[in-house]
């Protein structure tokens, strides 16, 4: 059955021709890639064969070993992102590899270069082209499901303890989803300052995995304002919020005078497999109005962060290279690394978003190109979530040969 998520016009051949994809620049011309042929469940999802991308002025053509996958990725296969792009298309925002080609007049890369990589779509696939403004040398002692696990998670951490909340020695931390990838970077990063508390939710199941890299756990379904309240009577200096609705109002009351609620992510709203108007409803109904009078009369900073509109809608390429050069330093004085859940072939991208999906996992999940698909790998949970009973895909494999741009 996994082999049938591969089209019919040569998905074989791909997976025989070269070992997942390790075939020699110019021996072909076409290239596999998670397709998302409509918004929707997890039907909408199958491994393609696509016409091979070559690298424009300023781009890198990077041979790609591994692909992160986040929680926005479920979000834009559902279409509940502010105006979504057309499909088909290929997800992913990061990915490792290596450098294959280069572009007209990009500098400081060779072809055989170890890279990660921000992408603007596209970067489930064997092949990506990219901007050299969005890609990084990786270290030497990193691998490459390490480094597809890195850029997102890390940079998205840092700027906003560092850059939005002004995370200094003697602060305390909330974080939501403690177990996720960003919420593991904010743990590692928050532990290289001194004297950092850090308040962190969770699944209870994920207690007992991940107690050492927080201060204080708590079950992600309990009353946790009163259990923050209770060990530090005056709150938090800051809250990292991924969750939104009625955590919003639960963060800015936690909340020390000049202290800092960042939203960062809206997970709430993911309920089911599909869109869903009631829950993004729900979601909102539950956020508190904020009133510019009273965060003046308390001295509350309220912030919002995103990291894709950052980079591609608000051109701060520049911005975030200076924190990735901080990162790989600290990186290497081996401070922070990486925590990687699983990996998973690209014919099994269905699974490991249904991971996601029931926040499973621990860390990032990472698509290894090069793995092979676990056989009878489709008898687990997709079989049986909410996606399974949704109709059939009728939609025609349109090739749309235009990048997807992150916003319109």
């Amino acid at each position: 059955e996994t082999e049938q998520m591969i089209d019919k016009e040569g998905g074989r051949e791909a997976a025989e021709g070269g070992s997942g994809g390790s075939l020699r620049a110019g021996d072909a011309k076409e290239m596999r890639a998670v397709v998302l042929s409509a918004f929707g469940g997890l039907n909408k999802l199958r491994v393609s064969k696509k016409a091979m991308p070559e690298p424009q002025e300023g781009e890198l053509k990077i041979r790609v070993k591994a692909c992160g996958l986040n929680f926005i990725d479920l979000m834009v296969r559902q279409g509940n992102i502010d105006n979504p792009p057309k499909t088909p298309l290929v997800p992913g925002f990061e990915c490792s590899g290596i450098v294959e080609a280069l572009g007209d007049s990009v500098k400081g890369f060779e072809i055989g270069d170890r890279v990660m990589a921000f992408v603007n779509y596209n970067a489930w696939a064997e092949v990506v082209c990219t901007p050299v403004e969005f890609v990084y040398k990786i270290p030497d002692d990193m691998n490459f499901s390490e480094a597809a696990a890195f850029p997102m998670n890390f940079v998205t951490a840092y700027m906003m303890l560092f850059e939005v909340a002004n995370l200094r020695e003697g602060m305390s931390v909330l974080v939501h989803s403690a177990g996720g990838g960003v919420g593991q970077a904010v743990a590692q990063l928050c532990s290289t300052i001194p004297n950092v508390t850090v308040f962190g939710t969770a699944s209870s199941f994920k207690h007992e995995a991940i107690k050492n890299s927080v201060t204080h756990l708590f079950d992600r379904n309990a009353d946790y304002v009163q259990e923050v309240k209770r060990i530090s009577a005056d709150g938090v200096d800051i809250v990292l919020d991924c969750l939104c609705g009625e955590n919003t109002g639960k963060g800015l009351s936690l909340l020390k005078p000049l202290g800092t609620y960042i939203l960062y992510g809206s997970s709430n709203m993911v309920t089911g497999e599909t869109k869903s108007f009631f829950s993004f409803a729900k979601s909102w109904w539950q956020v508190e109005k904020v009133n510019p009078i009273k965060l003046y009369e308390e001295n509350k900073v309220i912030a919002g962060f995103s990291l894709l509109n950052l980079l591609f809608k608000q051109n701060r390429g520049g911005l975030i290279k200076g924190v990735m050069d901080k990162l790989l330093n600290l990186y290497n004085s081996k401070k922070i690394k990486p925590v990687v859940d699983s990996l998973w072939a690209l014919e099994e991208v269905k699974e490991a978003m249904q991971r996601i999906h029931d926040r499973g996992n621990i860390g990032k999940l990472i698509l290894d190109v090069e793995k092979a698909p676990t056989p009878l790998m489709a008898n687990d949970s997709t079989e049986t979530s909410e996606a399974g009973e949704e109709e059939e895909d009728h939609e025609g494999d349109n090739e749309n040969k235009e990048r997807m741009p992150f916003i319109q």
